[in-house]
């Protein structure tokens, strides 16, 4: 460097305030010369949400309203029991995209995996329990919901400890391995005030959704038909899994991943089944199938003459399809009872043509949609849209699915009145 140039630290100071001063200068008559933001930009504030006016041209889908999620100590607390695989592959990660609940809470039976998940997720030591201590969570104001994620045959135990413990519940499906267990897990919440919820989460599906506003506004006219399909295979090991265990299931294909099928029959027309017939079969010295049937196919009928033919396999290669005839049009949903995936299409006449147009309608996580109802109403002390009672006419449905199969004769049933007799009050519109 020429030291001839190098200037004095005083000279330093001189230009460096020189500097700022200038820049700030700058920096306010930049700002001056900008235009001034509009509404459509900035948006609005409204009960603590933000929202947009639309930018977009008719021609463009229009833009939902942005997220709006609680703050992380107004969220409700859930407790997760059991840590299997659609605990850990599924509900824990959906919290990520829940705006309404957040974990506090974690029960297993293995303490290495309770430990390890607790870390993953941020869970206090001191709200990780077993099932021994399970009772524990009555002391714990943090805890609102208790998520039942265990063996179908522990449903109705873990329930009932939940409702005496002060706490809501979300079972998941089917909600017992039987009808009378069911009836007494409603009574249980009922007796603690509690409310009782069973995870149908096609229920809270966009796409299904849609389908069932199709149905109920007679968009396409009267729907006449439904085949539903929901079929998976099993490894060798099957005997390994609690599902082929009869005690723990309360049966095969039909209470694991048939009833998607039986539920969304209902779901989408409100009316209950007065007609059943079913068939089913086991492979013979299977020793996977030596207490729960492999593979059952049933047809409902309904009062307003609709018929739903399905058919559930943990015979065949996974596949989730499910397709509805209306008067007008055919709807066909690949990936209809998959937890991500679904895509619907519309075949119907186009002045002299057949169109074929899909909708592409936003994906919501099935299961953060849920457990947002379920916080909903907790906060708001609302029954939720699929109580216990859902969850009870769907084991008298399977019942009688089961006694229709083993005597090989029609199943009538006593007519239901109305619609969504068993549900309660209705979501607000996609």
């Amino acid at each position: 460097m020429d030291h001839r140039f190098r200037p004095s630290r005083r000279g330093l100071l001189q230009l460096a305030g020189t500097g700022a001063a200038g820049l700030l200068a700058a920096s306010r008559a930049s700002a001056a010369s900008y235009p001034a933001p509009t509404p459509v930009d900035v948006g609005q504030v409204e009960n603590g949400k933000v929202s947009f006016p639309n930018w977009r041209a008719p021609a463009d889908t229009p833009s939902g309203p942005p997220p709006a999620p609680l703050p992380p100590e107004q969220r409700v607390g859930f407790a997760i029991v059991g840590l299997g695989r659609l605990a850990l592959e599924e509900i824990l990660p959906a919290f990520g995209e829940a705006k309404k609940c957040r974990p506090v809470a974690l029960v297993s039976g293995t303490p290495d995996k309770l430990k390890a998940v607790a870390a993953q997720y941020g869970i206090a030591p001191e709200r990780c329990h077993s099932y021994a201590d399970f009772d524990r969570i009555a002391e714990d104001s943090a805890i609102q919901v208790v998520y039942v994620v265990l063996p179908n045959g522990m449903h109705r135990e873990y329930v009932e400890r939940a409702a005496k413990a002060g706490k809501h519940v979300l079972c998941e499906k089917p909600m017992a391995t039987n009808a009378a267990d069911a009836r007494a897990m409603v009574a249980a919440c009922q007796a603690a005030r509690r409310h009782l919820m069973v995870a149908y989460r096609i229920q809270y599906e966009p796409h299904n959704r849609r389908a069932q506003r199709f149905v109920r506004e007679g968009t396409f006219g009267r729907l006449v038909g439904m085949s539903a399909t929901n079929v998976q295979t099993v490894a060798e090991n099957g005997t390994q899994q609690w599902r082929h265990k009869r005690a723990l299931s309360g049966g095969g294909s039909l209470p694991d991943i048939g009833l998607y099928c039986l539920n969304t029959a209902r779901f989408l027309t409100g009316e209950e089944p007065v007609e059943i017939y079913a068939t089913q079969y086991a492979p013979p010295n299977d020793p996977r199938f030596a207490e729960v049937e492999e593979t059952i196919a049933f047809t409902l009928r309904f009062p307003s003459n609709f018929i739903a033919n399905c058919f559930a396999s943990y015979g065949a290669r996974d596949d989730k399809h499910q397709r509805l005839n209306f008067e007008r049009a055919s709807l066909d949903m690949p990936n209809a009872y998959s937890y991500e995936g679904q895509r619907l299409t519309v075949t119907a006449r186009q002045e002299d043509d057949t169109s074929q147009n899909e909708l592409v309608i936003p994906r919501r996580n099935q299961f953060a949609a849920e457990m947002d109802h379920m916080a909903d109403c907790v906060l708001a002390d609302r029954r939720p849209r699929t109580p216990g009672e859902e969850g009870v006419q769907d084991h008298v449905l399977m019942e009688a699915i089961y006694r229709a199969a083993a005597s090989g004769m029609p199943v009538r049933l006593e007519p239901v009145a109305g619609l969504d007799a068993f549900r309660g009050p209705p979501l607000a519109a996609d």
